[in-house]
């Protein structure tokens, strides 16, 4: 999935071309490697019916995740394109399994920890998806160790193995990971075919170390951190059903895409979700005060925002009009659409304001609209359970970093190049497997040992390069 390098002058050529697109520059970035990544988006002729489930989905969804009721050498770093789907319902980017490598689309989800792929075995619900065949690697080790996930729109039952898993430059071999071959039907949408966790080990359902988490530990980025930036397609004029995502970069910043400093906050707690404490939110300029002080998971796969019910309700008292919603849309709040909302945050030192564009979830008629928070219920914020969920309709607003040790998550403002990529038609960028910068063996019983890999081939070189300079001339 990542583009192979061949000489020192195809490094600079790559490159030079990534910085046009958004890629690390070389003042900032050794090394930088790329894999694409998808972001999905709804269609403009949305159906309300159809948005509705998705709103229940999500909502049941959340509730279910979050159970409420020895020689020092050369790191590296690489990134990602994302890819927008279902107009900005989620992100998703791709990674490489087995040997040979076969490349999958995974949904991107700081909010847990497991990384997924629908088996050959699985049946219809699989159907038009790309499927790992484990007969077909020769490094895959069936670990016979069960693996189930629950999700408030469906589940996913399979069993745990390991394999060589690579994405944006970087090899794990061993790398623990469920094959599912029982899958509720609608769970995934085509080009999906899994998902890749991005919180921390303590809470996957595995008992699998996350891949990044893998990484970070040891040493292998130049950076022990990831980051992301996410494009917004919801007030764009007719978008099609993919656009061209963001990024995720792995082990360094793209100070291209955001501006300032980066504010980071120490996460609470022992680390399982990225989960920061919630210190102010201003509705049309007047404080909140119900949820204040309390937990919130920062979430890239959910879409919207989840909270208690006071503090849902007291959100939409500052709005004119706005009213509890029901049916299908029950737990969301519908308002007049004409009513601009602007909502900030502060989880530290510094605050940050969400798009009103992005507080818009969608409209259900001429004059009404349904607002992107959610009511998860009174029961949200036990000890085992964060109060807040923030998704994407406020990670859409900043740039996101999530580091290792101290275990923490930054914000920072959006630079103009991020903010002039909203909405803008382009290319979707295509999984590439490529060269391995840093290769890490994930062995039981040993401290990680990383390596680095030569280049795999001339042609794969050549299109990475070509799919770069077509991004960037678009």
């Amino acid at each position: 999935m990542i583009p192979n390098l061949v000489s020192a002058a195809s490094v600079l050529l790559l490159w030079f071309s990534l910085e046009a697109c958004g890629a690390p520059t070389t003042s900032s970035t050794p090394g930088g490697l790329t894999i694409p990544l998808r972001m999905r988006s709804l269609t403009s002729g949305r159906n309300l019916t159809e948005l509705g489930h998705i709103a229940k989905g999500q909502r049941d969804a959340v509730m279910n995740k979050y159970a409420i009721q020895p020689l020092r050498r050369k790191r590296s770093s690489g990134y990602n394109l994302i890819v927008d789907q279902q107009y900005d319902s989620g992100y998703y980017g791709s990674l490489a399994i087995g040997t040979p490598l076969t490349s999958f689309n995974v949904i991107l989800d700081t909010g847990s920890s497991d990384l997924w792929v629908v088996g050959s075995s699985c049946g219809s619900a699989c159907n038009g998806l790309s499927m790992f065949n484990p007969s077909s690697s020769s490094t895959f080790k069936n670990l016979t160790s069960p693996f189930t996930i629950q999700y408030g729109s469906g589940a996913a039952a399979g069993s745990i193995g390991q394999d060589v898993v690579e994405m944006a430059g970087f090899s794990v071999s061993n790398q623990g990971f469920a094959v599912v071959d029982e899958v509720t039907a609608n769970l995934l949408s085509a080009p999906v075919s899994g998902l890749l966790g991005l919180a921390w080990g303590a809470i996957a359902a595995s008992g699998q170390t996350p891949f990044w988490q893998t990484l970070a530990s040891s040493g292998a980025m130049d950076s022990a951190l990831f980051a992301v930036q996410l494009r917004r397609y919801s007030n764009a004029s007719n978008p099609n059903a993919l656009e061209p995502g963001g990024q995720i970069s792995l082990g360094y910043t793209n100070s291209s895409l955001y501006t300032g400093s980066i504010d980071y906050v120490d996460i609470s707690g022992t680390p399982s979700y990225w989960l920061l404490t919630l210190q102010s939110l201003t509705v049309q300029g007047t404080a909140i005060t119900a949820g204040i002080g309390a937990t919130a998971a920062i979430d890239t796969g959910t879409t919207n925002i989840a909270g208690p019910t006071d503090a849902i309700a007291a959100i939409f008292a500052q709005i004119p009009n706005s009213s509890p919603a029901t049916g299908q849309w029950s737990g969301y709040y519908q308002y007049p659409c004409s009513t601009t909302v602007t909502v900030t945050f502060s989880f530290g030192g510094q605050s940050w304001t969400m798009s009103p564009a992005d507080f818009m979830y969608t409209s259900i008629s001429t004059t009404e609209c349904i607002g992107a928070f959610f009511d998860i219920g009174s029961t949200a914020g036990s000890s085992t359970t964060p109060s807040w969920i923030i998704g994407d309709a406020f990670l859409k607003n900043v740039y996101s970093v999530f580091r290792y040790s101290p275990a923490s998550v930054g914000f920072a403002a959006l630079s103009d190049v991020s903010l002039a990529e909203n909405g803008v038609n382009g290319a979707v960028p295509s999984p590439t497997i490529g060269s391995v910068a840093a290769a890490v063996s994930n062995t039981s019983g040993a401290a990680p040992r990383v390596s680095f890999g030569l280049a795999r081939g001339v042609v794969q070189v050549i299109m990475g390069l070509l799919v770069t300079m077509t991004l960037w001339m678009l």
